[in-house]
């Protein structure tokens, strides 16, 4: 459940304090849930008022523990200077408006505008006037700091600071004084009362200097006591005489009394009577026909009685409390005993409950910019606390991710090491297959170079012609005219004398390294000359020629000596022969 809104009153008078806490149900309404009355004062001059205004404010606030922390504030007439001024038609623009309202405020305000806290009200014109109608409420800053200054220092806050007139004002028309004729409010206080006219809508009010306290100041004066014991006689025996042939009390205390009384109110009735006459020459106002009577020196016997036969008009005692609630826990006889000093308290009430004819502010704007920055400060708070939240949140999260990343790298760190060891062995695995490869393909070669040699030969063998054959078949890198020939051996049964090829060797023979590739071919051998020496070499030639093995470029076939001499035994009739041949492929020399 919400909690109910309230708020605390505060009404400083001449020479007491009148405070009330009320609360603002969510159903509608006003309810008043505690009051404080406080006297300070007496006869005190001006200079030592701030301090017991101060004392008496700092003693009921602690007294009464009054919880409410948003307080509207009062203050006395006396202390403020309203002034009417009527304006020329000047439209609707409310910056024009406000622009000739600080010009005449000026003009009007008999103080340096510095020095002063100051704020406007614009009043409806009467029928037919097309001039508008201001008032100026001036109050001197230090006034309104040392007020300030007091409230906060029991960490309370200034929302609101209205003058008693404008909320006794507000008050009498809430109760629906006023409302289709003129109604005057007199509030007599002690050191000075205001005169309230409540005029179909229209506002008037004159602060009149004669109160309860010039009628102690007389009794003191006339019988020559401190004003404290005059004070006290005058709230003991003090009423307004009646005069003419009204009998007179038996006490000469009393009847002296009386007669001071009723002088000072027939002061008071003849400022009445000029008000009222200012206000229907100047004012254009209408005339009053009801008197209601407030405030702590309105109380004193025949008072209502007094004004009535003056004024010729009815007089009564105003009661504010008509439009709004009483807790259950107010003590109704206390709240009776004051009750007639409240309808200012009361007015600055209703401010907070609805909207009101008279409102104004006397709040400085620099209290005013604290208070805005004192009500953003929590958001102010908040947005910080959320963006370190917010921040905390993201350092949170970036550690999170760092030891996630951290997990992570180390899970990688592992999983690299183990796909390193593996592809070292896979390395490994591959070096020894390698291996393996190369001797299968070493065995592989080999075993193509056997099956190469068995189709040299057998195609060595196709091309040989008939009455041919061959002492010895050699495969170079080269021809043999580039390169020593080997001594071929000889057929059996020939005759070394045949070979002309063979050298005898001084010393033993060196070792040569076989080429990398065998090419050439190098075939010796005999056959029966029978004088066809030119046809068999023809033909043997051919044949190489026309074979897929060797190479079919007659250059490639070179005939390095065919020996046609005669053999030791000539019944032989045998020719030695060396022919050399290039392969189409060679072949690797393994």
């Amino acid at each position: 459940m919400s909690k109910i809104p309230t708020s605390l009153a505060i009404d400083i008078g001449a020479d007491s304090l009148k405070i009330a806490e009320f609360s603002y149900p969510q159903s509608g309404g006003v309810v008043l849930e505690k009051f404080a009355f406080k006297e300070y004062g007496g006869d005190l001059k001006e200079e030592e008022l701030s301090g017991a205004l101060k004392n008496a404010l700092d003693a009921a606030l602690t007294e009464n523990q009054f919880k409410t922390k948003n307080v509207s504030v009062s203050i006395s007439g006396q202390s403020a200077f309203i002034r009417f001024v009527k304006l020329p038609p000047i439209g609707d623009k409310e910056e024009r408006i406000k622009q000739v309202v600080e010009y005449e405020a000026k003009q009007n305000v008999p103080f340096p505008i510095e020095q002063v806290v100051w704020d406007y009200q614009l009043i409806g014109s009467s029928e037919g006037e097309a001039e508008i109608e201001v008032m100026f409420v001036v109050i001197k800053d230090t006034i309104i700091e040392e007020i300030v200054n007091t409230i906060e220092a029991h960490k309370m806050e200034i929302s609101l600071i209205d003058v008693a007139p404008a909320a006794c004002y507000n008050a009498a028309r809430a109760n629906e004084i006023g409302g289709s004729e003129c109604v005057m409010l007199l509030n007599v206080g002690s050191r000075c009362s205001s005169l309230v006219f409540v005029d179909s809508g229209r506002f008037f009010v004159r602060t009149i200097p004669i109160a309860g306290h010039s009628i102690t100041q007389q009794i003191s004066k006339e019988f020559g006591i401190p004003f404290n014991d005059a004070e006290e006689l005058k709230r003991k025996h003090g009423f307004v005489a009646l005069g003419g042939a009204y009998e007179e009390p038996d006490s000469e205390v009393a009847a002296t009394i009386s007669k001071i009384v009723r002088n000072v109110m027939t002061r008071l009735h003849g400022e009445i009577n000029r008000s009222i006459n200012v206000y229907r020459s100047q004012q254009k106002g209408n005339k009053p026909v009801k008197l209601c009577l407030s405030g702590g020196s309105s109380v004193m016997a025949f008072t209502p009685k007094f004004f009535t036969d003056k004024l010729k008009i009815q007089t009564e005692y105003f009661n504010p409390f008509q439009v709004i609630s009483l807790s259950p826990n107010i003590n109704r006889e206390e709240l009776a005993e004051v009750a007639h000093m409240f309808s200012e308290v009361i007015g600055l009430g209703l401010r907070k409950a609805t909207s009101c004819p008279i409102e104004i502010s006397l709040v400085p704007q620099k209290i005013k910019k604290l208070q805005e920055v004192k009500h953003k400060a929590p958001y102010f708070y908040a947005s910080a606390a959320s963006l370190l939240l917010c921040l905390s949140l993201i350092f949170l999260a970036f550690m999170q991710t760092e030891q996630i990343d951290k997990k992570k790298a180390e899970m990688s760190t592992r999983e690299v090491e183990k796909v390193e060891k593996l592809s070292t062995e896979v390395r490994g695995e591959k070096g020894r297959l390698d291996a393996v490869i190369s001797q299968y393909n070493t065995a592989q070669n080999i075993l193509d170079s056997r099956k190469k040699w068995i189709d040299l030969f057998m195609e060595i063998q196709t091309v040989i012609p008939e009455n041919m054959w061959l002492t010895s078949v050699e495969l170079k890198s080269a021809s043999m005219s580039t390169a020593s020939a080997t001594e071929a051996e000889p057929a059996p049964g020939a005759s070394k004398a045949f070979m002309p090829f063979k050298k005898k060797s001084k010393g033993p023979t060196p070792v040569q390294s076989a080429p990398a590739e065998l090419s050439w071919v190098v075939m010796k051998g005999y056959f029966l000359s029978l004088g066809q020496n030119e046809a068999l070499e023809q033909k043997l030639k051919d044949n190489i020629l026309k074979s897929p093995v060797f190479s079919n470029e007659g250059k490639d076939v070179n005939p390095l000596e065919f020996d046609d001499k005669p053999t030791k035994n000539p019944s032989d009739n045998l020719t030695s022969f060396v022919i050399e041949a290039k392969l189409k492929t060679p072949i690797s020399n393994l």
